[in-house]
């Protein structure tokens, strides 16, 4: 997870391979420049991410807050891909 005064971007990683399996940010075409603040944008990156991870046949990942205060847009994430059904 990472974030930036603009944009939210979300990854599931396989850490023991290195690679990608799913990923969404505010800066796809299904949310740019989409209705809401930042932080309804974010509940968007999170519900896509959780569809795309559990499309990839990802169920349980591990949250890396990337240091960040859970709070506002990253706890709106990760709500979102909660309800959307990943299991933290």
């Amino acid at each position: 997870m990472t974030r930036s005064n603009r944009n939210i971007v979300a990854q599931v990683i396989d850490d023991v391979k290195g690679h990608t399996l799913a990923s969404a940010s505010t800066l796809d075409a299904s949310i740019r420049g989409g209705e809401g603040d930042k932080s309804a944008q974010a509940k968007q990156v999170g519900a896509l991410v959780a569809e795309r991870a559990k499309a990839a046949g990802v169920e349980t990942v591990v949250f890396d807050r990337g240091g960040n205060q859970y709070a506002g847009r990253i706890a709106a994430l990760a709500d979102a891909a909660r309800e959307a059904g990943l299991k933290f």
